[in-house]
């Protein structure tokens, strides 16, 4: 007999597809508290301390190009269920380390595994909904997975006060087995086998070209990277923001990531009620203008404001958090949307792009700025006004368009963005 296949209704996948999102940021977050800590046992410094981060989101981003392209070839379930037993093991080994070279090693391979739930959840949407549903779901999802970034470091400054760093990981590994539990009880497979593509390195080469190469693609998926890294630049400083900046303990990070995280999810909650009801293009400039006031009013603040204090000195980050939710579903879903036999390969390379630029923020640019209060709100600044020349250019490119023409691999311009 056939073992069942698992059936999961689409409002009970926006859960489980967070939680799966969720393990990639509190792998980020959680050990922002511990910081201090983590580098008086290691014997590692403070910018020592950072590359934790860094090797991290660079094994993300590597990894990113090869799990789209393997849940096109294997299905969807597969891949996840299989990256979740690498990052379990991952978790494992930071929890042993002991030195700061164990602990790099072993968090870059929690950075090749985890962000199999969020980059293959994006292809999952796309596969089961279409059209508004679908961004519907996407923003669902979304607003569930805002809690990660608000709840790890809260999280993670509890254990620190109970335990020691290492019991941070052993939390990841609880977690991650309990997401590996559901998956294999509830998630189903999305991707059937004839719709699969041959796992040959020279097609997905040539995919990868085909896609990367695409005028549009690279408009998208730039416009969509440079806003979040406004947002992001503020996450990878938070240890420097939080204990430095603001001067508040290691169990005061709630005061960061709380507001901003709940301008995320009410973002993705407008972002889902807005779906059929106004257009795409509209959302994504409603979007931007959040994240341009939010942008002027962080450098006022900093210009005017001697000795920043909370909530002031957050609130520009949750608008900022506000509006790249509205920005960020359009923008997926029509990448998505323009490879409809390649969506796990689409998301890997959008979900490649944007990370290749946060390991960027969080390498070098956060350690440059993230002692100034000043200097992170222009540096933000410059990302949010990037984003949005960016996305300005997209929209001219599809204005000068004849009409009922669109660019290869791309849908109807006036359905989209």
């Amino acid at each position: 007999m056939a073992a069942r296949e698992p059936r999961l209704s689409p409002r009970g996948l926006a859960p489980l597809l967070a939680g799966l999102a969720m393990f990639g940021p509190f792998s980020i977050d959680a050990i922002f508290p511990a910081f201090p800590a983590m580098g008086a046992s290691l014997g590692a410094d403070k910018l020592a301390m950072q590359q934790t981060i860094s090797v991290y989101l660079v094994a993300y981003a590597l990894m990113s190009l090869v799990h789209g392209p393997m849940s096109d070839a294997f299905g969807r379930r597969r891949v996840i269920l299989g990256g979740l037993v690498v990052f379990i093991a991952a978790s494992v080994g930071c929890a042993l380390a002991d030195d700061l070279a164990n602990m790099l090693a072993f968090r870059a391979l929690q950075g090749l595994s985890a962000g199999v739930g969020l980059i293959v959840g994006r292809a999952v949407i796309r596969d089961v909904l279409q059209g508004d549903d679908a961004q519907r779901l996407m923003s669902q999802v979304s607003m569930i997975f805002g809690i990660a970034p608000a709840i790890a470091p809260v999280i993670g400054g509890w254990i620190l006060g109970w335990g020691h760093w290492h019991d941070i990981f052993w939390f990841l590994v609880a977690f991650a087995v309990l997401l590996l539990a559901a998956t294999w009880m509830w998630l189903p497979e999305t991707h059937p086998p004839h719709n699969r593509i041959a796992p040959l390195p020279r097609r997905l080469l040539r995919d990868y070209v085909a896609i990367f190469t695409n005028g549009r693609f690279q408009r998208l998926a730039a416009a969509g990277a440079l806003n979040f890294s406004a947002l992001f630049l503020y996450i990878a400083s938070a240890p420097a923001f939080v204990l430095d900046l603001l001067k508040l303990d290691e169990r005061s990070f709630a005061w960061f990531f709380g507001p901003m995280i709940g301008g995320m999810m009410l973002g993705a909650f407008t972002s889902g009620r807005m779906a059929g009801r106004v257009t795409p293009a509209v959302q994504v400039n409603l979007g931007f203008a959040c994240c341009g006031m939010a942008a002027l009013g962080n450098v006022a603040y900093s210009l005017l404001v001697a000795e920043p204090t909370v909530p002031w000195a957050v609130l520009p980050a949750t608008l900022n958090a506000f509006g790249v939710s509205l920005v960020f579903p359009v923008l997926t879903l029509a990448i998505l949307d323009m490879y409809p036999r390649q969506r796990g390969s689409a998301s890997s390379l959008q979900a490649f792009t944007s990370l290749s630029l946060n390991a960027v923020v969080a390498g070098v640019l956060s350690p440059l700025v993230s002692g100034s209060m000043l200097a992170l709100a222009v540096a933000a600044a410059v990302f949010t006004l990037a984003g949005w020349l960016v996305w300005r250019l997209e929209r001219h490119r599809i204005k000068q368009l004849p009409a009922g023409h669109c660019e290869p691999g791309s849908p109807d311009p006036a359905e989209h963005v």
